[in-house]
């Protein structure tokens, strides 16, 4: 049988090792929890990058469109006064009655004749 001081002295020792069990697992989950703060907080700073990237290429192309779109007015404006030309072209070729009724193709021969003439200007 064990002695008072003995039994006292192996519950000591098994609550030191419990102890010493429960500090060990503690360090490690420690341990474990600032690894995964470190990951998670790379994880946010490359998600911040990727954004501020997609921010900074957004703004550029919104820029660029800008500059394209000034320097694309002229030409859009010229492409509008010949669309205006050709509209009234067609009006007219529209509006036309058929030189000859019931022969399209002498009509449009009449009508392509009678464009050549107000192209040849002296």
């Amino acid at each position: 049988m064990m002695t008072p001081t003995q039994t006292i002295l192996a519950v000591l020792a098994a609550s030191s090792l419990l102890l010493g069990w429960a500090w060990l697992d503690a360090r490690d989950d420690a341990a474990t929890a600032r690894a995964e703060l470190v990951a998670m907080q790379q994880q946010r700073d490359g998600a911040r990058q990727a954004a501020q990237a997609c921010s900074d290429a957004t703004e550029g192309l919104g820029r660029l469109a800008a500059q394209r779109a000034v320097d694309a007015a002229p030409a859009r404006a010229a492409a509008a006064g010949q669309a205006q030309a050709l509209n009234a072209r067609a009006d007219y070729t529209l509006a036309t009655a058929p030189a000859v009724p019931g022969d399209s193709c002498a009509s449009l021969q009449a009508l392509g004749a009678e464009w050549l003439k107000g192209r040849v200007k002296p």
